[in-house]
C-alpha cells in the first residue's frame, strides 16, 4: 500500500514521533495505522505523546551573538528535570536553537518551530528529542535584539540569562559596565528599565494598591490619622479588653506606641483596618497621608526600575545604576534589557512519590 503524506501527518499527530519514523512505521506495516502506532511504541518512538501532559518547568537558557556583536538572541527550552538540562545532547540542542534564533524574523514560537533545523524543522527535532531523551520538553520563548553594544550574562549554569542592549561607543569600558549591569539584572530582576516605561495606568494602579495597602495596615499610618481611628475604635467598635489595653498604654508615658499592635487582638486589628478603609475618601485627602503614599510609591519604583536601583557594587551603597553608567560614559544608555529565568511563571505540579509508586503497582 502506498504511504501518503496525509497518512504520515496523521500518524505523527497521534504519536508525536518524528516524521521519518512515522513514514518508516507505515511502510513496515503496509499502511496499517494501528499497527504503525504499535510499531512506534515497540521502538520507543511514541513516548512524546505520553509525556506531553507532564510539566516541564526545568531546563536551560542560552544566548548567541552575531559575528559583528550587534545582534543577540536568547532562548528558553524547558525539561521535566534539572538532570536532563545538564544532558550534553540537550545542551547542544538549546545552543543550536539560540544560534538559529539569530536568523528568525520574529519572536513568534510557532513560526520558529517551523524553521528548518538539522535537516528537518525545529518542532520535529524537538519531538524527536522528547522521544529519545525520555522527558517532556517545550520550546518556551525566544527573543532577538540589536544595538550599538550588547553584553550578556548567564547565571546558575543557564537558569538565568540576560542580554543588555546599550547605545553608545562599543569600547571595552562600556562593555564591562554593561556586563556589570547584566549581572545586576540577573540578581535584582527589575520589571522595567526606567520609569518612562511605566504607563500612566500602571502607575495609577501602583499608587492605588499602595494606598489600599496602607489603609489595611492602620498602625503604619501617620500618628494623627492613627489616633483618630483609635478614638473611633474605642467608641463602641472594639471589645472591652482592647479598649482597656489602649487606655492603659496611653496612660503609660514610657510606652513606645510602635509596639501597640502586639497588645491588640487580631479582631481588634481587623476592625481598625475596616474603619480606615471606610474613611478612605477623607484619609486620601490628608496631606500627610499623601506624602506617605508617594514616598512608598517612590520606594517601589526604585526597586522595580533598573536605572533607579542602587548599583550592587556601589562603594557608597547609594549610587544608582543610572549614575554608575554615567560615571563610565555620560553618552552610554540602556534602552533594552532581556531577562529569561527558567520556569518562571510555570506552576509546578507537586508529586507524591509514595502515591505514584502505589499507582504503578496497582496497575
Amino acid at each position: 500500500m502506498a504511504v501518503t503524506a496525509a497518512m504520515v501527518k496523521e500518524l505523527r499527530e497521534r504519536t508525536q514521533a518524528g516524521m521519518m519514523d512515522c513514514k518508516k512505521a507505515l511502510v513496515e506495516t503496509d499502511g496499517d495505522m494501528d499497527k504503525a502506532i504499535e510499531f512506534l511504541r515497540e521502538k520507543g518512538l511514541a513516548k512524546a505523546a505520553k509525556k506531553a501532559g507532564r510539566t516541564a518547568a526545568e531546563g536551560l537558557v542560552r544566548i548567541a551573538f552575531s559575528e559583528d556583536g550587534k545582534t543577540a538572541a536568547i532562548v528558553e527550552v524547558n525539561s521535566e528535570t534539572d538532570f536532563v538540562s545538564k544532558n550534553e545532547e540537550f545542551v547542544s540542542f538549546v545552543e543550536g536553537l539560540a544560534k538559529l534564533a539569530l536568523t528568525a524574523e520574529s519572536d513568534d514560537i510557532e513560526a520558529f518551530k517551523a524553521m528548518p533545523f538539522e535537516g528537518s524543522t525545529v518542532g520535529e527535532v524537538l519531538t524527536d528529542k522528547i522521544a529519545k531523551i525520555g522527558e517532556n520538553m517545550s520550546l518556551r520563548r525566544i527573543k532577538k535584539v540589536s544595538g550599538d553594544v550588547l553584553t550578556s550574562y548567564i547565571h546558575g549554569g543557564g537558569r538565568i540569562g540576560v542580554i543588555v542592549v546599550g547605545e553608545g561607543e562599543a569600547n571595552d569600558a562600556n562593555k564591562e559596565a554593561l556586563t556589570n549591569v547584566a549581572m545586576q539584572v540577573a540578581a535584582m530582576n527589575p520589571q522595567y528599565v526606567s520609569r518612562d516605561e511605566i504607563s500612566s495606568d500602571e502607575l495609577a494602579n501602583i499608587r492605588n494598591i499602595t494606598l489600599e495597602s496602607a489603609l489595611n495596615d492602620p498602625f503604619s499610618l501617620p500618628k494623627p490619622i492613627l489616633n483618630e481611628l483609635l478614638d473611633k475604635a474605642v467608641d463602641g467598635v472594639w471589645s472591652a479588653e482592647d479598649t482597656a489595653t489602649l487606655k492603659e498604654k496611653r496612660e503609660d508615658k514610657g510606652f513606645n506606641f510602635n509596639y501597640l499592635p502586639n497588645f491588640i487582638s487580631e479582631e481588634g486589628k481587623a476592625k481598625l483596618a475596616e474603619l480606615a478603609v471606610a474613611a478612605k475618601a477623607t484619609i486620601a485627602e490628608n496631606k500627610i497621608f499623601k506624602g506617605l503614599v508617594e514616598g512608598r510609591v517612590s520606594k517601589q519604583l526604585k526597586e522595580i526600575c533598573l536605572l533607579d536601583q542602587v548599583y550592587v557594587r556601589a562603594e557608597d551603597g547609594k549610587q544608582t545604576v543610572a549614575k554608575y553608567l554615567g560615571s563610565v560614559d555620560k553618552n552610554l544608555s540602556v534602552p533594552t534589557v532581556v531577562r529569561f529565568e527558567v520556569g518562571e511563571g510555570i506552576e509546578k505540579k507537586e508529586e507524591n512519590f509514595a502515591e505514584e509508586v502505589a499507582k504503578q503497582m496497582q496497575g
